[in-house]
């Protein structure tokens, strides 16, 4: 097979790169003769194994790679392939396709990966001279030798001639050859990247389904969640509207608070100045016992000077003595009488005061409370902090400071101003007190003083201080 049937598989590796010592050429001559088809022996070492694309290539001495060959042939394959040892090989190449100058060339052994795995020693094609070769010959030999020159020498024109042709169209051939083989190498550059192409392809389609596959898993994800987003806005939305609906009950309640904690606002206040009225009604009244104490002492004294007299003076006065006497005794006792109706009347109204004002103290107690609660309903309101020493609603609770006063004022006569017990005027001032304070309750954080039939009272304060 000669290389006009087909292109041996090349590359553009250097020769620092290729192993000759895998295959051996022997028997390789110093020279050959132009015009004669040559044979070559070779060795395949148990180091290669030869395949249907090895080739045994001519180059001419100085090539850098295997595209520079002159001619080729295909290298058979070995009769025995399952051999381990080396393998005698012979190729033969035809005189046509051999080089026609004196260049040295040298055998190559190129496998199908385009690698040099041999190479023999250089050698030249060119005829043997006189020096060489020793012709004793006759004068018809060498009419003959002439003739035949001449003859060669034609067909050597001739073969010049088609050599040159043959060269043109190598040429034209090796031009081709090399844009064919650009295109094979832009044909497999376009193959490979079309590989890796049908490659990225292949992983982008694969790809493609699992990310298909993962939005339709998420939209139906998002779909579920949608719908119990939807579920929950609306019971949600119901909620809303039920506090919403809440929201303006109590807003009516707060406003309806509002106005009842205004209405009961004033009545604390009509009561607390009902209060301080009642407190200077008691006050007066107060001073008018005081101002008929004195004429109560007078008329007891008169009395008691009368009841010693009346007998001495009735024995040695005379009758219109008497009789005068006796006059301004019933004077006197009427006086008394009406001292003293005046003063049971006094306490009669005293003891009713007394009684109205723990009632409106009292009532007054449960008017805080109500006020209280209303001011927590209206949206938690901060409550405003009392002065240093006062209460949260002020200090309803006096009665029992009057009362102590008032036991004060009355202490010249010795009468308890909480039971009404009169003492003699001999007891002791420590005891009066005890007993005194035995109806107190006094707070531990202001020592304001309370009555312990009004522990409510006490107990509210207590509270007041809590909330402060």
């Amino acid at each position: 097979m000669d290389e006009t049937s087909d292109e041996p598989p090349t590359s553009a590796v250097l020769l620092d790169n290729c192993h000759f010592s895998q295959v051996v050429f022997n028997n390789v001559e110093k020279s050959y003769i132009p015009g004669g088809d040559i044979t070559c022996y070779y060795t395949l070492t148990e180091n290669i194994v030869p395949r249907g694309k090895d080739w045994v290539g001519i180059f001419r001495v100085g090539w850098k790679t295997t595209r520079e060959y002159y001619t080729f042939m295909w290298a058979p394959l070995p009769t025995d392939v399952c051999s381990d040892g080396a393998v005698q090989q012979q190729i033969q190449f035809k005189a046509y396709y051999l080089p026609k100058n004196d260049d040295y060339y040298q055998f190559c052994y190129v496998d199908q990966d385009g690698a040099v795995r041999g190479a023999s020693v250089p050698f030249q094609f060119r005829a043997k001279t006189e020096d060489d070769i020793l012709v004793v010959s006759t004068q018809e030999e060498v009419e003959e030798i002439e003739l035949e020159n001449k003859n060669l020498r034609k067909e050597n024109e001739e073969l010049k001639a088609s050599c040159a042709s043959l060269q043109k169209q190598n040429i034209n051939l090796q031009e081709e050859l090399n844009k064919t083989q650009e295109l094979q190498n832009s044909l497999e550059s376009l193959r490979s990247n079309t590989e890796k192409l049908e490659l990225e392809l292949r992983s982008l389609k694969k790809e493609n389904k699992h990310l298909k596959d993962l939005l339709k898993e998420q939209i139906q994800n998002v779909t579920s969640d949608k719908e119990c987003l939807e579920t929950r806005l609306k019971t949600a939305l119901d909620q809303m509207d039920q506090l919403q609906s809440q929201v303006l009950n109590y807003e009516k309640e707060v406003e309806n608070l509002s106005h009842m904690d205004h209405d009961k606002t004033e009545q604390i206040e009509s009561l607390k100045e009902e209060n301080r009225q009642l407190h200077m009604a008691i006050t007066q009244q107060k001073e008018q016992n005081k101002e008929l104490e004195p004429c109560m002492k007078y008329m007891k004294g008169s009395k008691a000077k009368l009841s010693l007299c009346l007998p001495h003076c009735l024995q040695n006065e005379p009758s219109q003595q008497n009789h005068d006497l006796m006059k301004e005794l019933e004077e006197q006792k009427r006086l008394y009488q009406i001292l003293q109706a005046k003063k049971n009347e006094a306490d009669e109204e005293n003891q009713k005061l007394r009684e109205e004002n723990d009632g409106l103290l009292r009532h007054l107690s449960q008017a805080g409370e109500v006020s209280s609660f209303s001011v927590a309903s209206q949206a938690h309101a901060p409550i405003p902090a009392p002065k240093v020493g006062g209460l949260l609603f002020g200090n309803p609770y006096c009665v029992a400071e009057a009362n102590l006063e008032a036991g004060a004022a009355d202490a010249s006569i010795r009468k308890c101003p909480m039971c009404d017990d009169v003492f003699p005027d001999d007891i002791e001032t420590s005891q009066f007190e005890a007993h005194v304070q035995s109806h107190l309750l006094e707070c531990p954080l202001c020592s304001e003083t309370f009555e312990k039939s009004n522990k409510q009272v006490f107990d509210d304060h207590m509270f007041c201080h809590g909330l402060e």
